[in-house]
């Protein structure tokens, strides 16, 4: 087939046209150690300044050849400028919001004052969206820009604590449904402003995951709201949930995601299936195989989820930082292995 750039493959795969070989992609994050080293781009700088945010993504496309890159790697960009503390200063692990301001059942549950000008005005969130016009500019067409926002079930975990929100999902549905409905403007805004500073695509980040709440929960409390915001972004948008999903995948592919990325835990040929035509992308797994085995280990996986019909082939989440960059190349080079002539 004639020679396509990365975005164009990355394109077609969602879109299930005819592509070279399958695209290899970092959905979440690729960044480790090793490679901050060979960039000269390191934490803390690399999450809190544009320059060396872009210079850090674009390293997981000119040094471990992905079909895209995507700067934002923490989940706190959105969670800082909503209220929440978060330590930033840790050069050897990912920030995490550390504070949650609507943890207490009466605080109000309210955006800050001058939303939404305030919010994008946030020196994180501005971060970010420069970030990605300095990868638009850099890049142009030849590689696919993802950009990244938490859905309103992540932030709600963000500011309310992952405990108080699941146990009011029982205990207090009500008071559920208002921070969801607060907060379902915060990732269309967040997505908006990434997609006209140049993003390609959107990384939809909504952790429903089976590991905390059951699948009727995400059908009763997220389904509807994900059916009304998805159609709202002028651009793909890739779910991201971690965890055991297969008993989900029905309502996600009823929301209306162009693909949704997917962990290892999850079997390949089932999440396929179950998908029905929806794209997926992800599926190889970080812990054991590309934090601890190495490439030859990676490539089979790799391959495993190419034989299944995985559209886009990537690390299942965000990588361990100690992930070798070998590892990563692999991943790379049993999707060119699959290149058609």
């Amino acid at each position: 087939m004639e020679k396509i750039t990365s975005k164009q493959r990355f394109l077609a795969a969602l879109r299930g046209e005819p592509i070279d070989c399958p695209p290899a992609a970092g959905i979440v994050s690729v960044i480790n150690y090793e490679l901050m080293d060979v960039a000269g781009a390191h934490f803390p700088a690399a999450n809190t300044e544009p320059e060396p945010m872009a210079t850090l993504a674009a390293a997981g496309h000119e040094i471990m050849g992905f079909d895209s890159v995507m700067p934002i790697f923490s989940i706190s960009q959105e969670a800082v400028a909503l209220g929440c503390e978060v330590d930033w200063s840790d050069a050897t692990m990912m920030p995490t919001p550390i504070t949650h301001p609507w943890e207490d059942s009466s605080v109000e549950i309210r955006l800050p004052d001058g939303f939404p000008d305030s919010f994008l005005n946030d020196k994180y969130v501005r971060c970010a969206i420069e970030a990605i016009r300095l990868l638009k500019k850099h890049f142009g067409d030849e590689v696919m820009i993802l950009g990244k926002v938490m859905g309103p079930w992540t932030l709600s975990y963000h500011l309310c604590n992952v405990q108080e929100f699941l146990y009011n999902t029982i205990m207090d549905p009500d008071r559920v449904r208002k921070s969801l409905e607060t907060l379902k403007v915060v990732p269309l805004a967040f997505a908006q402003a990434q997609i006209g500073a140049g993003a390609d695509a959107i990384v939809w980040a909504d952790h429903a995951t089976g590991d905390l709440v059951r699948n009727t929960m995400y059908r009763d409390f997220l389904l509807p709201l994900h059916q009304e915001l998805i159609p709202q972004v002028k651009a793909p948008v890739i779910l991201h949930c971690c965890g055991p999903t297969l008993d989900r995948i029905q309502f996600f592919r009823q929301a209306g995601f162009a693909a949704f990325h997917f962990e290892s835990q999850v079997p390949a040929e089932k999440a396929v299936a179950e998908a029905r035509g929806m794209k997926l992308a992800g599926n190889v797994n970080n812990p054991v195989t590309l934090f601890s085995r190495g490439p030859e280990e990676v490539r089979a996986e790799a391959q495993r989820a190419i034989a299944a019909r995985v559209s886009i082939i990537a690390p299942e989440c965000a990588v361990p930082l100690q992930t070798p960059i070998r590892n990563l190349q692999a991943i790379v080079e049993t999707c060119e292995d699959n290149r058609k002539e």
